[in-house]
């Protein structure tokens, strides 16, 4: 995907050129009304229109359809918008399925296509690769989401077994994904090989850090999850065909060695080039005027590979800035680190909730990058931060129009009283839908965390200080928290070494379409998503808080409204309680979506998922 303009045109472009350079006789030629496989895949360009078009496949800004808008955000778990989103019912049909499948399809013809090719094989190779990358991309969209699924490494046709096929394990799936990225790291280039014009294009750095990510989620669902979410494979479920209890250590050592090897290239950096809202930026990055410190994105050298977008080629079109972050629940608040290292429940920095602005005192940088904290001002609007102002400021510093209000909390409303702003534009010149900034697919951070996770796994929940310093601790320094070590921990019995490192995972990639199939593979997620959502405290060591008796003084009416919630508020932490316990309680059933009904229909081999 080098350029955005090229998404949208080469491919016609490609087709027209060889149209044009036709000497055939006119009898000879072949129709002209469609783009046939019958004059297509001759020449390198034509390689690469085709493995161009599979950047457009992954989840990013842009819906799959007006219903899953949200997808790319994790809406709906105990972090943002918590709604109780996980699977829970048959699906009818699932566009989900439909699409992989028909992506990975595409990439199944680009390979095919190259025993027939007539030139060098050199000159097709990382178009070749990249099509080996995006069908193991898509293979494993579809077993994080179903389990085991029917493998499609053929171009089927009417006649193929294929659409009569049963369920692959996942175990058989997992081989296939990681043999189609050694294929794809052995053919695509290094970073600093790929030219100026080809920029985004997957290299081989991007493909060892996505099989890492394979093998980290396949190594720790195997551990803690094991088979039971397989069925028996005869009456329901994929089945357990190729199951190796050895795997667990196997991926997990792999995976830690390519985060390694991914870490030496000088190619990433962490993006800290701001100042403590580095971590703000780097997810609001477009032009010079998208943003008041006139950041570009060829600052950020921390994204191994994004969907790209532009603000005149390729909007986001998702309306990020006033209602993409969704609301923000008490257990995330709490998540964050104070400046000392240590979580607010232990911290003898933590100044508790009398006061709305005591919880964001003492606190690392990620809490005010993604949250909106009381008294400042932010661009955006929305009932998260209070219907009293249209337009509001991220910080006084920047001098905004005397117009732009500071924000208060709102709990008149019946949402928690928090809002995440990582994807909030912070321009008047990006009003909603507008903003175009990349969605980041794999980054170095993640990188960093897939290599701690692993060697703590690995250590059985220890890892050296070392380890945790050209890792996590590269995170925490950017976020501005003291870094992680044993010794920091080691006084506080609540605390556990994996624990962290799961901590700071679910901060720093937080809105990234991770936190559901985390709590899967670590097996938690029942304990994790059957938890009661929280909001702000209105009730602290006995006495009403701030929040509870604050009269916002642009509107004149009181910030929290009693009536609103339904269900009071904890005991225990003095929150509002913003829901009941789930209609339907997350189960290990939970953990895979029912396979489409509509599939099962057509092809009977397709064992439903355990549980539906």
């Amino acid at each position: 995907m080098p350029t955005i303009k090229k998404l949208s045109i080469l491919t016609a472009a490609a087709l027209l050129g060889l149209l044009q350079s036709c000497t055939k006789t006119f009898l000879d030629l072949d129709p002209l009304d469609q783009a046939t496989e019958a004059v297509y895949f001759k020449t390198p360009d034509q390689f690469k229109a085709a493995a161009n078009d599979f950047y457009n496949k992954m989840i990013g800004f842009r819906p799959v359809n007006s219903s899953n808008i949200y997808n790319w955000m994790d809406g709906g778990s105990d972090l943002l918008s918590p709604g109780y989103g996980w699977p829970s019912a048959l699906n009818a049909a699932d566009v989900y399925w439909n699409n992989a499948y028909s992506y990975i399809r595409a990439n199944n013809i680009l390979i095919a296509k190259v025993p027939q090719y007539p030139g060098d094989y050199a000159g097709i190779k990382p178009y070749v690769a990249a099509a080996y990358f995006f069908r193991a991309w898509h293979h494993f969209f579809l077993l994080k989401r179903y389990g085991g699924v029917p493998l499609d490494t053929i171009v089927a046709d009417v006649n193929s077994g294929l659409l009569s096929a049963p369920r692959n394990s996942r175990y058989e799936v997992t081989r296939q994904v990681l043999s189609d990225l050694d294929v794809a790291i052995d053919g695509l280039p290094l970073e600093a090989s790929i030219a100026a014009a080809d920029k985004g294009q997957v290299s081989k750095q991007a493909a060892m850090a996505f099989k890492a990510r394979v093998l980290l989620y396949e190594g720790t669902y195997e551990k803690y999850v094991g088979k039971a979410t397989d069925g028996d494979g005869s009456t329901t479920g994929a089945g357990s065909k190729g199951y190796d209890a050895g795997n667990v250590t196997k991926y997990l050592t792999e995976a830690a060695l390519l985060c390694e090897q991914v870490m030496s290239y000088p190619d990433y950096t962490l993006f800290t080039g701001v100042d403590s809202l580095s971590y703000r930026y780097l997810f609001i990055l477009d032009d010079a005027a998208s943003n008041p410190k006139g950041l570009v994105k060829t600052a950020n050298k921390e994204y191994l590979l994004s969907s790209r977008y532009d603000y005149t080629l390729l909007q986001g079109n998702a309306n990020l800035t006033h209602t993409g972050g969704g609301s923000i629940s008490r257990k995330l608040m709490d998540m964050f680190l104070c400046k000392d290292g240590l979580p607010y429940s232990v911290s003898p920095l933590a100044k508790g909730y009398a006061l709305m602005t005591d919880e964001f005192t003492n606190r690392e940088s990620r809490m005010t990058c993604i949250t909106g904290a009381p008294r400042q001002k932010y661009w955006g609007f929305g009932s998260a931060y209070g219907a009293n102002y249209t337009l509001a400021n991220y910080l006084t510093v920047f001098n905004w129009p005397s117009y732009i209000n500071v924000a208060y909390p709102d709990l008149s409303n019946g949402g928690s009283g928090y809002g995440s702003r990582k994807w909030s534009s912070e321009s008047a010149n990006r009003n909603d839908y507008q903003e175009s900034y990349d969605y980041p697919q794999i980054r170095l951070a993640e990188v960093y965390l897939t290599y701690a996770e692993a060697k703590c796994e690995l250590g059985n929940g220890n890892i050296s200080d070392n380890d945790l310093n050209i890792s996590v601790n590269k995170i925490r320094a950017r976020a501005g928290a003291a870094p992680l070590t044993n010794a920091l921990i080691a006084p506080y019995p609540s605390l556990t070494m994996l624990g962290e490192i799961r901590r700071e995972r679910t901060l720093e990639l937080l809105s990234e379409n991770t936190r559901f199939t985390d709590l899967f593979r670590w097996g938690i997620a029942e304990q994790e998503l059957n938890q009661v959502p929280l909001g702000m405290v209105v009730q602290y060591k006995g006495q009403p808080t701030e929040i509870a008796t604050f009269t916002n003084p642009y509107t004149n009416k009181p910030a929290y409204n009693p009536a609103t919630y339904a269900f009071g508020v904890d005991a225990t932490t003095g929150a509002v309680i913003l829901s009941g316990p789930p209609a339907v309680p997350m189960t290990k059933k939970n953990y895979l979506t029912s396979i489409p009904q509509d599939q099962v229909t057509l092809n009977r081999n397709l064992l439903q998922n355990p549980g539906y």
